[in-house]
């Protein structure tokens, strides 16, 4: 499946457009803020970008100039109603964007998605039926770190044997949760603003997750860090760099369990 980074607010436009375009193709939401869409962009590797323009009259257009000159070979789709675009177009450059005037159909947005890509649309479909086949006997692994380095490698070293999202923060993590229930969490236990514990204290916090394993990912080995990460109770823990073996071996048998 080809990979799309949908960036915009949260709002119901932008989660039905993620539930649609979620059967066809692997769809990671961003929130509308430069530096955050920098580095969902190395971790993602992208081959489209959709911006919903929804409210979005504070937008970080430096967005627009990070796309342009550093992601000129990633085709670009913003959707928004005529006044809503219209206050973006300026920054557009060339043929690498392309705008969809709202209200619009989830079939069009399909279409355009794929003549971007340069796809055929019943050939995406009848793909995607067979890759939703073999991922339903695959569990959900979600990694949260705040280090994209973290997160590529933990990528590459899971998705053969799992589907796997990613979050960059603790919020992002719960909107990811919310979207799809993981099987696991691998959480990194220091990070900025919300660490694990408070991103922790949350999925407990709401009666339907809170049942959900959770593996503490942490750098610093001293026993002080280590008795505090043990008494939040978590179905794990693991010093960073894991070793691969390892880390699926404890996946495993907590998933097994």
């Amino acid at each position: 499946m080809k990979k799309i980074l949908l960036i915009g607010k949260l709002n119901q436009v932008v989660k039905e457009t993620n539930t649609f375009l979620s059967r066809y193709f692997h769809v990671q939401l961003c929130s509308e803020n430069a530096g955050v869409l920098e580095g969902m962009l190395k971790i993602v590797n992208p081959d489209l970008v959709l911006i919903s323009l929804i409210g979005a009259y504070d937008i970080d257009t430096s967005m627009f100039f990070l796309l342009s000159s550093q992601y000129t070979q990633v085709p670009v789709l913003t959707i928004g109603t005529r006044e809503e675009s219209s206050n973006f177009f300026k920054y557009y450059e060339g043929e690498q964007f392309e705008n969809l005037i709202r209200p619009v159909e989830h079939t069009v947005i399909m279409e355009a998605v794929c003549r971007r890509l340069d796809l055929d649309v019943e050939a995406v479909k009848k793909d995607a039926a067979a890759e939703k086949k073999e991922q339903q006997n695959k569990k959900r692994i979600l990694v949260v770190d705040d280090n994209g380095t973290t997160l590529r490698t933990m990528k590459a070293m899971l998705e053969e044997q799992y589907e796997v999202a990613v979050a960059i923060s603790g919020a992002q993590a719960m909107t990811s949760i919310g979207k799809k229930r993981p099987d696991l969490i691998l959480l990194d236990y220091e990070m900025p603003i919300c660490d694990g514990k408070m991103t922790l204290e949350m999925i407990r916090a709401d009666e339907e997750l809170q049942d959900i394993p959770v593996i503490f990912l942490t750098a610093v080995n001293d026993r002080a860090n280590i008795e505090a990460v043990l008494k939040l109770k978590p179905a794990g823990y693991f010093l960073k760099p894991a070793v691969k073996n390892q880390l699926i071996g404890e996946i495993e048998k907590i998933l097994n369990a």
